[in-house]
């Protein structure tokens, strides 16, 4: 599919991580979405309900970012991508986890999980 709506740099704060304090202290996660699916509806009739909404879609996934904790960016990753694949009008979606402050002792500037997940 050649269409697509891509999210980029959505930063919210979370409590993930499989260190203690980090589960206490949060940190700031970047996230980055690429959904597939047809926009010709959309692209006929101009009113947004023939589309995913954005500024929608950016809430719901914060909402998941800022919610329960889990260990593995992995995890959250495929978190988010379920939420992006709940509707039936994306055909596949790339979700990006960054976590630019992980506890790492040396100097880095990203670190990231991508995951590309198809509707079944």
């Amino acid at each position: 599919m050649s269409d697509a709506i891509s999210l980029t740099g959505l930063r919210v704060r979370g409590f993930h991580g499989v260190y203690p304090e980090e589960r206490r202290d949060g940190q700031d996660f970047v996230v980055d979405v690429r959904l597939e699916l047809d926009l010709s509806a959309a692209a006929r009739s101009d009113d947004v309900a023939d589309t995913v909404h954005y500024g929608v879609l950016a809430e719901r996934l914060a909402s998941v970012v800022a919610g329960d904790p889990v260990n593995l960016l992995e995890s959250l990753a495929d978190r988010l991508a379920t939420v992006c694949l709940s509707d039936t009008r994306v055909a596949a979606v790339a979700v990006t986890v960054h976590k630019p402050s992980a506890p790492i002792p040396l100097s880095f500037t990203d670190v990231a999980v991508t995951i590309r997940r198809t509707r079944q």
